[in-house]
């Protein structure tokens, strides 16, 4: 009986059975351990024996045309699609230059994933370009799985998902991305239809279970689990998680299951489907992208835009939208910062600058507490500019309009207050004179000192000139982003060595930008 129940199971299955050897202990396909294993890689074909020598008498013994090989021309290189073209971002087609593939990738992998937000808006940039394919750029697509990559690392899905969509994920491993992408934004219907329209992407018994219930056919998602289990070829863990959700009333008053060591989207999404929802705070950053999902509490939305605001993964905008949703019940934390904001915002809405002089200080150290001074000067700072407020004001009104893309505006009107610190409007303005005078008066601290230099001297970092001159722009790039992704908290020599190299490299606004972010958000002590 047994027999033919498998018999039956993997008839059922068809062209969709998938190998037994590897299917349990399938290592990820990519660098990123979150990714799930949705599909497996395909086998290795076997290398082709060489042909024999043909006999001194071999002779035709037919007229008929010998079979003709077709190759595709002009197939498209991932390694080289973007979202933007180089007459928009400024960057060089070449920019890459004569780098490896693997040492940008390897490069890319190496940058911390909450970069502060200057840095984290030029990586976007240039893991968005449309850019001339690195000189070994091949089949393995491996710059553009590593861009991909770098993305969902800083929790950057939206981009993500339209790089993928451009290049049409129709690898495994691209696939496997796609899929992932799909489950945590909340698109989870469209990839299931994708990879059961295309059971040659070799779909995994987990991922395959899923997706067949998802388009509502639990027989054959039971009939799956049932033939994955006979043939041993999934882990107790997702056994367990699978059946529950297949069928969770059958563990109704059942304890929760284990966290899972290894957390993916797809485990995710069935703890989350089962009523037993697994904590974003110590997942990756792309998992706080699903916690903005309105299917969640308010307060759970605003904890995940405030994460992925932090490093500009979403734009301020949107945690504006979920911070103004509706009126905070409570006080305290989260609720405080709510409060501030909505107050700030009506203030400035209504246009009377005593009000909005009123609300500034408690809006500004709010978010200051929690990181997200940032994301309130990318709010308001433009606005605040327009009004002409009290000196009681000017201090945080200043911070604010110093930190929003109004910085240079800001710095060259009446705006600043009479104490804000001769360096950060002169960095703003670009006045590279008075910044050489405020480093000879030796009255800086060490920060402000290798700010101020890298401000006012020309050319890149030394350790970087060789690159530069040999036209691998990119690998420079990378390499003074990692310099400084540590922000105030960088050696003072090696932020100044990163500012240079990217005002060297035609990446003055973010230059300065990053300056200003240093200075401005450092730790008081």
């Amino acid at each position: 009986m047994q027999t033919r129940k498998l018999a039956a199971a993997l008839a059922t299955l068809g062209s969709f059975a998938l190998p037994i050897s590897g299917a349990r202990a399938e290592e990820p396909l990519s660098a990123i351990d979150w990714l799930s294993n949705a599909v497996v890689a395909p086998a290795p074909v076997a290398r082709a024996k060489a042909p024999k020598a043909k006999p001194a008498d071999d002779i035709a013994r037919s007229a008929t045309p010998a079979a003709v090989v077709t190759t595709t021309l002009g197939k498209p290189n991932r390694d080289a699609v973007g979202l933007v073209p180089s007459s928009v971002t400024g960057i060089p087609p070449r920019f890459w230059g004569t780098t490896s593939s693997n040492t940008l990738a390897a490069t890319m992998a190496d940058l911390r994933p909450d970069l502060p937000a200057p840095l984290a808006e030029l990586m976007r940039r240039l893991l968005l370009a449309e850019l001339t394919p690195p000189v070994d750029s091949g089949a393995s697509e491996t710059l553009f799985q590593a861009r991909v990559d770098e993305l969902l690392a800083m929790g950057a899905l939206d981009q993500a998902k339209a790089l993928l969509d451009r290049a049409d994920p129709g690898t495994a491993p691209l696939f496997q991305r796609w899929f992932d992408v799909s489950l945590l934004i909340g698109e989870e219907d469209a990839a299931c239809a994708r990879m059961l329209r295309q059971p040659d992407l070799s779909p995994t018994y987990p991922a395959r279970i899923f997706c067949m219930a998802r388009a509502g056919d639990w027989d054959a998602a039971n009939l799956t689990l049932s033939t994955a289990k006979a043939l041993d070829a999934m882990t107790p863990a997702e056994d367990a998680l699978l059946a529950r959700f297949l069928d969770p009333e059958l563990f109704e008053g059942d304890a929760p299951l284990p966290t899972p060591a290894r957390v993916t989207p797809l485990s995710f999404r069935m703890h989350e489907a089962i009523g037993e929802a697994l904590p974003l705070s110590s997942l990756p950053n792309a998992f706080a992208y699903a916690g903005l999902s309105e299917n969640g509490g308010w307060k759970p939305r605003i904890s995940a835009a405030e994460r992925l605001a932090r490093t500009g993964a979403i734009p301020a905008s949107r945690l504006l939208a979920i911070y103004t949703e509706r009126q905070p019940a409570a006080s305290g934390g989260v609720w405080d910062r709510v409060d501030a904001v909505q107050r700030y915002e009506n203030a400035l809405l209504s246009g009377d600058a005593d009000d909005v002089a009123a609300r500034l200080p408690d809006a500004v150290r709010a978010m200051r507490r929690a990181g997200l001074e940032p994301a309130l000067a990318h709010m308001f700072g433009e606005a605040t500019l327009k009004l002409s407020l009290p000196d009681a004001a000017r201090s945080d009104a200043t911070r604010l309009v110093l930190l929003s893309p109004a910085y240079e505006a800001a710095a060259n009107s009446d705006a600043l207050a009479s104490d804000t610190p001769a360096l950060w409007g002169a960095i703003a303005k670009g006045d590279a004179a008075t910044i050489k005078q405020l480093v000879q008066s030796g009255n800086l601290d060490a920060l402000e000192s290798a700010i101020a230099t890298a401000a006012s001297t020309d050319g890149p970092a030394e350790s970087l000139a060789a690159l530069i001159s040999d036209g691998n722009l990119g690998l420079a790039t990378l390499k003074a982003v990692k310099m400084m992704e540590d922000g105030a908290g960088a050696d003072p020599l090696a932020l100044e060595n990163g500012l240079r190299t990217l005002r060297h490299l035609g990446f003055e606004d973010i230059s300065r930008r990053m300056a200003l972010h240093t200075l401005i958000t450092r730790p008081r002590g």
